[in-house]
């Protein structure tokens, strides 16, 4: 039974969220996506600050498209839905 005084994080990331234990198959699909198919650490940081501030983020989230934003910051093939000028598709 949920507590329902508990805070939603709105904002937050799933790797800063307390529930990040239920996501670690996610996490570990993240680490192990094949090199060719993954943007760099530093681009993927880069995407996820546009993310941690952008008020489509609900719970780690993408509230557009319904994605993990962690996952498609770190997909080359992947842009930004809400505005895909702040990232896009990484060469």
């Amino acid at each position: 039974m949920s507590n329902p005084m508990q805070r939603v994080c709105k904002k937050c990331l799933l790797r800063d969220m307390a529930e990040q234990a239920q996501y670690t198959n996610l996490f570990s699909y993240v680490k192990n996506l094949p090199p060719d198919d993954k943007v760099p650490d530093n681009v993927y940081e880069e995407r996820l600050v546009f993310c941690r501030n952008c008020d489509k983020l609900l719970s780690g989230t993408c509230i557009l498209c319904g994605c993990y934003v962690e996952l498609r910051a770190a997909m080359r093939v992947k842009s930004c839905p809400a505005v895909p000028a702040r990232w896009g598709k990484y060469d």
